[in-house]
């Protein structure tokens, strides 16, 4: 495989801390590479050096020169002042850009439902990251790098990006690297696993799936030399603590050795096993939605978030909640914990239930932002009881991965990961029986996920969790329920797989044309009221011609990459004969795919409403 670029004794350092320390690693073509890590560790910065995005404080980065890499950055880079569709192609005009089948795919998974003439400053979190998404993959570039691109993705946005990046190339031809916390995507879409970590990465083959057992394999040969070493550690430390007396008879290098030996015992890692928490004693009734309803906030018009739907949680039940952005799921967070009361319909709670809800921007922290953290969990209670046993509340925010540095550090000044990881503490020791979780993976690393889902697989309170994290809803819900858009809240036997499939076979059927995008409604604003538009049989029509002609153009473009192929093999073997016919036959596909591709342009402005 032909090397793309690389880093050559790549070092960085903040302060007196090294968070890459000679380190050499490359990219060739084929690589489907994935980064895990803790928070802080360096992944953000490697992907920055090799983009050519920072410089390293040694060492050097090279690529190939006639290598394109396109780099999503975590925070939002696009000007706040232009339109949607200017900040994705520019001043390209609908049809210039709407020929291109592969741009057009790009645009209907991801900003189909987005306002095309909408300022970029007006949209939410989601929305940005998926027009610098479009913007980015629209473009033709042999190396993609992408800093948490599931970000503000649900569950449909991380599954058609999967996709994109496993059929956007041949299997040897681009690479991309990605960070992400989103385990199912690395095990979809990853061949290679990158593990950074002290300083330094290790290289793992395969996705994440694959990492985990690589890893565990690695730290099992580790701990067995390790328990060795601990042994003739213990040997040596009898060998030099037999008396004073003798210590001055016995051979120096004896002594030099055994001192090397227990200087080079390693501090030990950051405890993250969260501790099982107790709970509040639960009776037979926790939460139910009887019959509820709720208006769109803002809305006079009847148009209804939920209608009539009825939810009922059980003592001990674990349920996790997918749906599309906007379907409403945090709302339905808020109904449950009853800050928000139903337009019709009750809420019944139990006598016993203490609820707890960990919120998406953790805004529960703003009022202790000068305190430290010892003393967020302090102002709870100074001892707690876990599994029987007492601990302080030093110990218990240990538990946690604060070091004892770290446990006197303001919470202002903690990363996103670490606040995360505070705030569910302080949840869990208020002893909640009920726990909500919105988006609880946002901001964590793989290692604090994976503790985290250690302690929620041993909770014993009933547990809801909303997230776009698959893995997650898989591993510590037993069940799973779906917002799809349309007031109603749908039970889900087969899982999230299952949601995708109502998902795919809705859009399907219909046309998505709230967000008056070229992509799939012509570039047309709505049709104003009483407007003379296109019957419904018209639509119809032009829906099936839509579905038909998109199933054309890429058999067309089968045949176009067959012929191409078959070109450069008669170039090979100089069979001019061939190679003209071969042509020929080019040119008429490329008339075709204009004729159709002018019929799918008719098609999309007439279902502009």
């Amino acid at each position: 495989m032909a090397h793309l670029l690389g880093g050559e004794n790549l070092t960085v350092s903040y302060a007196t801390r090294s968070v890459l320390d000679g380190i050499t690693l490359g990219l060739e073509e084929g690589d489907r590479i994935g980064m895990v890590g803790r928070n802080g560790d360096g992944k953000s910065t490697l992907m920055r050096l090799l983009a050519l995005r920072s410089t390293p404080d040694s060492g050097r980065v090279t690529k190939r020169g006639d290598v394109n890499v396109g780099y999503l950055d975590q925070s939002d880079v696009l000007d706040g002042d232009l339109t949607v569709g200017a900040a994705i192609v520019g001043d390209q005009a609908d049809y210039e850009w709407a020929r291109n089948p592969q741009i057009r795919e790009i645009m209907g998974g991801l900003v189909s439902d987005v306002d095309w003439h909408a300022n970029v400053h007006a949209l939410s979190g989601g929305q940005k990251r998926r027009v610098a998404l479009a913007k980015l993959l629209i473009e033709d570039h042999d190396v993609i790098m992408l800093d948490e691109p599931t970000n503000h993705l649900d569950v449909e946005g991380v599954a058609w990006l999967a996709r994109h990046l496993k059929t956007r190339w041949r299997a040897n031809q681009g690479a991309f690297l990605v960070v992400t916390h989103d385990r199912w995507f690395l095990d979809e879409v990853c061949t290679k696993t990158w593990e950074v970590h002290d300083g330094i990465v290790d290289p793992f083959e395969g996705g994440y799936a694959a990492y985990v057992l690589a890893r565990a394999e690695r730290d099992r040969m580790a701990s067995v030399v390790e328990g060795k070493r601990q042994q003739l550690v213990k040997k040596e430390l009898a060998w030099l603590r037999r008396g004073a007396p003798a210590r001055t008879a016995k051979p120096k290098f004896r002594i030099e050795a055994a001192n090397a030996l227990i200087a080079d015992v390693p501090a030990p890692r950051d405890s993250m096993a969260l501790s099982r928490m107790a709970t509040a004693r639960q009776g037979k009734d926790v939460l139910d939605l009887e019959h509820v309803s709720l208006n769109f906030q803002g809305s006079d018009d009847g148009r209804k978030l939920f209608d009539n739907i009825t939810l009922r949680l059980a003592p001990g039940e674990r349920l996790g909640l997918v749906g599309v952005n906007g379907a409403g799921k945090t709302t339905l967070l808020k109904l449950l914990n009853g800050e928000i009361t139903p337009d019709a319909g009750k809420l019944k709670r139990g006598k016993t239930v203490v609820t707890a809800v960990l919120t998406q921007e953790v805004k529960e922290l703003d009022d202790v932002a000068d305190l430290r953290v010892i003393e967020v969990i302090e102002r709870e209670k100074r001892s707690f009881n876990v599994g029987g046993k007492e601990f302080s509340a030093g110990q218990l925010v240990e538990q946690l991965g604060f070091t004892n540095e770290k446990q006197w550090t303001p919470v202002r000044d903690l990363s996103g990961g670490e606040r995360r990881r505070l705030q569910l503490l302080r949840l869990l020791v208020g002893e909640p029986n009920v726990l909500m979780l919105d988006e609880p993976t946002n901001d964590l690393d793989t290692d604090t996920l994976a503790a985290v889902e250690d302690v929620l697989d041993g909770w014993p309170g009933t547990l809801v969790v909303v997230s776009h994290d698959r893995y997650l809803l898989e591993r510590v819900t037993d069940h799973q329920m779906a917002l799809l858009g349309d007031g109603k809240l749908r039970g889900l036997p087969g899982g999230v797989d299952q949601y995708l499939e109502l998902r795919e076979a809705a859009l399907a059927g219909s046309t998505v044309t709230g967000g008056g995008n070229p992509a799939t409604s012509g570039g047309q604003g709505q049709q104003p009221a009483g407007g003379t538009g296109p019957s419904e049989a018209e639509k119809r029509d032009a829906r099936k011609a839509l579905n038909r002609i998109e199933r054309q153009l890429k058999k067309l473009d089968q045949q176009e990459k067959k012929l191409h192929d078959d070109m450069v093999k008669s170039t090979e073997q100089s069979d001019f004969d061939a190679l003209a016919e071969q042509n020929r036959q080019l040119k008429d596909l490329a008339d075709e795919k204009d004729t159709l591709e002018l019929e799918w342009l008719e098609s999309s402005e007439l279902l502009g409403d």
